[in-house]
């Protein structure tokens, strides 16, 4: 039995019955993370003092009878831009190569006291400002479906780490597909929760509008698991709602659909999305009206026409105010200059990469007199415009089948050949951002070349459960995807 292939669940139950022990399990995935990461790059710190410390903890609450939670002894890894206890946070930036902080961040906290243990972090695109995880300080990450393909961004490591059979379990954030994209191009499931369903405390932030927490996962049962953990209320974020959750396990082991409602997203271009992608979302909405569900068409004509342009003008005015405090005195990296004004033009300009220098440049240039007033504003109006969009929608329907992205993963360096394709490449993901809906990415199986074949699943505000069930119900019917072989030719076996 080859520990690393198991579920979360299964994982859980084998420790807690004694089966195998919660050291054993973390010594068979740093194993794994050894043995592939060369050919990933998908882990940039191993924790591996601190996991085993926690390990032998959980086995000792076991020695004990004492419960050490649902996720007892479930390896983890997250994002490299949550705060963790005394290992180093650096959003994959020279800005922060150094940095270790003092605290966890509430969802790392959560993961642990469910019982799941922390191994490292994950390799990313730097500050989480891409698609394509080509931008780390730490190199870029390779699909281990296809090492010539890029996992997808900005929470490359940890859908590639999953893909890879390192953890059963990543954490990363999405501020505009940056979980679902990265997991459909991995070929593993991936949720963004509506906003406010799980704290953003300890999250170095990006667009705190728009940001969200959620897991990568191989099944749907252990995202739902995962989702139990993290979904609690926290007085440290005022936008993480206080509310009682419901049981994201119980949902997700719900059958059928009958009564249900699944609208598909028609009034795009279909010629414009990879015909294995269009596939994937009439064979889903089939499996869903074989369950018993009505299938209907939607169409969003506003979300659609405006959603990038409305997402872009927010997200990077939003990202030119956050990182302004990364200046060379106050955070983050330091350069020597003869002036005041040369300091910080040489600190910003060597901590930084080129991508974020970017988006910081044009986020400013939409803050300023005149393109605040043209651009910034009527982009908050036409927020609010797609939130009632879907709203509407999501009064008659119960859920909504989309694309996530309109291509297959990408080859690597496309982001410096074609980059406008790549901004254009969020059109369908960060739409659930503007409007805070809950959205999982869903494989639903692999091309004759081995590349992952997704669909989008959205639902209303604070649907994150009834979602998880039909999430569920198609997982059901088309099959969860196994782990990717890197070390093979292509990230495939042969």
């Amino acid at each position: 039995m080859e520990i690393y292939r198991l579920s979360a669940k299964e994982i859980a139950r084998g420790v807690k019955s004694g089966k195998f022990s919660a050291v054993e399990v973390l010594s068979a995935h740093i194993a794994r993370i050894r043995e592939c990461d060369g050919a990933v790059n998908a882990v940039v710190t191993l924790a591996e003092e601190e996991a085993y410390r926690r390990a032998r903890d959980i086995d000792g609450m076991i020695a004990r009878n004492e419960d050490p939670g649902p996720l007892a002894g479930v390896p983890f890894l997250v994002k490299d831009n949550f705060c963790t206890n005394g290992i180093r946070t650096t959003c994959c930036s020279r800005m922060l190569l150094d940095w270790v902080p003092c605290y966890d961040a509430t969802p790392v906290k959560n993961m642990s006291d469910a019982g799941a243990v922390l191994m490292g972090k994950t390799n990313m695109d730097e500050f989480a400002m891409g698609s394509t995880t080509e931008s780390s300080v730490f190199g870029p990450t390779l699909n281990p479906r296809d090492t010539g393909r890029v996992p997808g961004g900005s929470s490359g490591g940890s859908a590639a780490a999953v893909a890879a059979g390192y953890c059963p379990i990543a954490l990363g954030s999405d501020t505009g597909g940056s979980i679902r994209q990265p997991s459909a191009f991995c070929g593993v499931q991936g949720m963004k929760p509506s906003y406010g369903q799980v704290s953003r405390y300890g999250i170095v932030a990006y667009v705190s509008s728009l940001d969200q927490v959620g897991p990568i996962t191989r099944n749907i049962d252990d995202m739902a698991a995962a989702m139990d953990a993290l979904a609690r209320a926290d007085e440290n974020d005022s936008t993480c709602d206080a509310y009682v959750r419901p049981s994201f396990s119980r949902a997700a082991a719900a059958e059928g659909m009958r009564g249900k409602k699944i609208a598909v997203l028609s009034g795009f271009d279909r010629s414009s999305v990879d015909a294995p992608l269009t596939e994937a979302m009439d064979r889903a909405a089939e499996v869903c009206r074989d369950l018993g569900a009505e299938i209907v068409t939607a169409d969003l004509p506003i979300t659609m026409k405006h959603g990038v342009a409305c997402y872009y003008m927010i997200a990077l005015g939003d990202a030119s105010s956050k990182l302004a405090c990364y200046d060379g005195m106050r955070y983050g990296f330091h350069a020597d200059g003869k002036t005041l004004s040369e300091m910080y033009k040489k600190s910003r300009n060597l901590g930084f990469g080129d991508e974020v220098r970017r988006r910081i440049l044009i986020g400013t240039c939409v803050l300023t007199r005149g393109y605040y007033d043209n651009y910034y504003v009527p982009a908050t109006k036409v927020r609010r415009m797609i939130a009632d969009e879907y709203a509407a929608l999501f009064a008659e329907a119960d859920a909504l089948i989309c694309p996530i992205s309109p291509a297959l993963p990408y080859r690597r360096g496309l982001v410096e050949e074609d980059p406008v394709r790549i901004y254009l490449g969020d059109a369908f993901s960060s739409t659930a951002n503007l409007a805070g809906l809950p959205s999982i990415s869903l494989n639903m199986g692999f091309t004759p070349d081995g590349l992952p074949a997704n669909i989008q699943l959205m639902g209303p505000r604070y649907g994150d459960a009834d979602l998880l069930s039909i999430a569920s119900a198609i997982e059901r019917q088309v099959g969860s995807p196994d782990i990717a072989d890197p070390l093979t030719k292509g990230g495939r076996k042969q």
